[in-house]
């Protein structure tokens, strides 16, 4: 049997995690000389390409000295924690990557957290040495601190230490010694990380933590053999989450080997798979022996804690630019993305028009309807809402830590901006360079929206990172927007003589010549309270000729929201319309007099 190692690779986003598997595959002889390689070749989504983030988890696998080394690259965001928490059930060992200027961040503590508690054995590795504002000692020191607050064992506290420079494939024991390519980070993973455990005597048992898709061979099951041996042609049992047991014959069986998948006839205890064969299957369930079925404990994934419903577009503009428009459309795509995405849950709601989708965040949701745009999707999506829950007789709600790291002139504006949202400051570093970090912690509902306003308040200074902390006791109302909106009053085309005129308003989110419908948000209020205004207006022509008549009018460049900040700006009453052309902000009820007829009564109780 080969030798093997299994481990994941785990980090903030943005410390180096894809560009060291890179060079890690590069080092191996996981390509050819000539061969033509992408840069970050795990990111094989073109969003993830765009973006410069993991959003799913993948394997690949190494040789070194006669190991076969099986990879797993994760993502750095808390909102694709599912995926973390899925690639981290099929190793022994983990890579922790570090950026030697920023050191740990929040997203470094979830994923290590996620680690120690599996008992992992970890690999620490301060990544981007080479940076001028490098803090070595320093980040280590506080890689030290993070691992004694997360009540590290006295094992996982002797952890070895590697220096690297993914980028340039550099790596070495000091961070001062002369380095010549990886082999001291292969030699740590050799020395360091557990041989995989298992007997592949015993009877079969393979936990599924990742789920893939072949035209040719269907369902593909990827996980790892924890005990037995798994062959092609063998007839298995699957073990459901709730304990009903299937049979199903194995058609095809795959390992790993660089980035591309082999084709085997068996595979032992302790190897990372892919099976084919299995008509059902889902994330969780156990691969085991038809005679003498034995089930793994099902992977336990941490609750959601935001919502958004997903509607059916109405707008006069619907079913233009899309190609699949229906609620049918809709539900279909999203049923399918429940059985790859074990993080996100759908909800019914009173309408069978729409549906309660329940993710970890914004973003992980907001990469859910940009995929679903690009595949011809036409959809209406609301504003996110937090998940609460009772607990004793009272009301609980989501927590965030929020880590900020400001220029000290924007502290004052930044404590100010949190205490409205019901912040509690729980630390404050200032490492001497002019910035300064603070640690808030939040309830959920008052980040909705907050990154545009923050990057405003600090000139686009700052860099804001948040985690998931607990649920905690309500705390009571808070206020979101303080500013409403501009809505369009009539259908048409927008001229630059109104749109010209309305700058004084307020903010606006188009240019002119852009199609407009009665409902629609063409811009942001400058005072609270929504205002209708005429986009469409253009100048009248008369016979007397005026001394401006020859001034061009300029427009200030609009506000082009990306579909993120459209997510986090619309309030309660209003809807994103997303088509694969457009995104469209609306009222929910398009005509203003039904608008202001529902208001009346609201404001007659106040």
């Amino acid at each position: 049997m080969t030798q093997l190692r299994n481990i994941a690779i785990i980090a903030h986003v943005d410390h180096g995690k894809t560009t060291l598997v890179d060079t890690l595959l590069r080092q191996a002889g996981g390509f050819r000389e000539n061969q033509e390689i992408a840069e970050r070749v795990m990111d094989s989504n073109d969003l993830e390409r765009e973006r410069g983030i993991t959003i799913l988890a993948k394997n690949a696998a190494v040789r070194y000295k006669g190991t076969k080394i099986n990879i797993c690259d994760t993502p750095g965001h808390a909102d694709f924690g599912g995926e973390v928490e899925r690639a981290l059930s099929m190793v022994d060992g983990v890579l922790l990557l570090v950026d030697a200027s920023e050191g740990p961040l929040p997203q470094t503590r979830y994923v290590l957290r996620k680690a120690l508690e599996k008992k992992l054995a970890p690999i620490v590795v301060i990544n981007k040495i080479d940076r001028k504002d490098a803090r070595i000692q320093e980040v280590l020191n506080a890689v030290y601190d993070l691992f004694i607050d997360l009540d590290a064992t006295e094992a996982q506290l002797d952890f070895p230490v590697i220096y690297a420079n993914a980028r340039a494939g550099l790596a070495g024991v000091t961070p001062d010694e002369e380095m010549k390519d990886l082999s001291p980070l292969f030699d740590a993973i050799l020395k360091n990380v557990p041989k995989p455990g298992g007997d592949a005597l015993k009877s079969l048992q393979m936990l599924i933590a990742n789920l893939d898709y072949s035209d040719y061979l269907g369902r593909l099951a990827i996980g790892r053999v924890f005990e037995g041996t798994v062959k092609t042609g063998e007839n298995v049992a699957l073990v459901r989450r709730d304990g009903t047991t299937t049979t199903a014959k194995i058609t095809k069986l795959f390992t790993f080997e660089e980035i591309h998948r082999l084709e085997v006839e068996e595979a032992h205890a302790g190897d990372i798979v892919a099976l084919a064969g299995f008509s059902e299957v889902n994330i969780g369930e156990t691969v085991t022996s038809a005679t003498d079925p034995r089930p793994l404990p099902p992977l336990h994934i941490d609750e959601p804690t935001l919502s958004m419903v997903f509607s059916i577009n109405t707008s006069p503009m619907a079913g233009r630019e899309g190609k699949y428009v229906t609620s049918r459309h809709i539900k279909d795509r999203l049923d399918k993305e429940l059985l790859t995405n074990v993080a996100l849950k759908m909800e019914p709601t009173e309408s069978a028009d729409s549906f309660k989708v329940i993710g970890r965040g914004e973003l992980q949701i907001a990469i859910l309807i940009e995929n679903m745009r690009r595949e011809g999707f036409e959809l209406a999506v609301s504003n996110p809402d937090v998940i609460t829950r009772m607990e004793k007789g009272v009301r609980h709600e989501p927590f965030e830590l929020v880590s900020i790291d400001i220029p000290e002139t924007f502290t004052g504006v930044m404590m100010e901006k949190m205490a409205l949202r019901r912040g509690e400051m729980v630390k404050m570093v200032n490492h001497g360079s002019g910035r300064v970090l603070l640690d808030f912690m939040v309830p959920t509902r008052g980040l909705i929206g907050i990154r545009t306003e923050v990057l405003t308040d600090t000139r686009g200074t700052a860099v804001m990172n948040r985690l998931f902390d607990s649920f905690k006791p309500w705390v009571g109302d808070i206020s979101r927007r303080t500013k409403g909106s501009l809505v369009a009053d009539r259908i048409g085309n927008t001229t630059t003589f109104a749109l010209f005129h309305l700058e004084e308003r307020g903010e606006l989110f188009l240019g002119a010549g852009a199609k407009v419908y009665e409902g629609m948000v063409v811009g942001e209020n400058a005072r609270a309270g929504d205002m209708d205004v005429n986009v469409t207006k253009a100048k009248k022509l008369t016979n007397m000729r005026a001394s401006s008549a020859d001034d061009a009018l300029r427009l200030t460049p609009h506000r082009q929201l990306t579909l993120e900040q459209a997510l986090e700006f619309i309030s309660t009453d209003e809807l994103v319309e997303v088509t694969p052309q457009s995104i469209r902000l609306r009222k929910r009820i398009l005509p203003s007099e039904d608008r202001y007829k529902k208001m009346r009564p609201l404001e007659s109780k106040d």
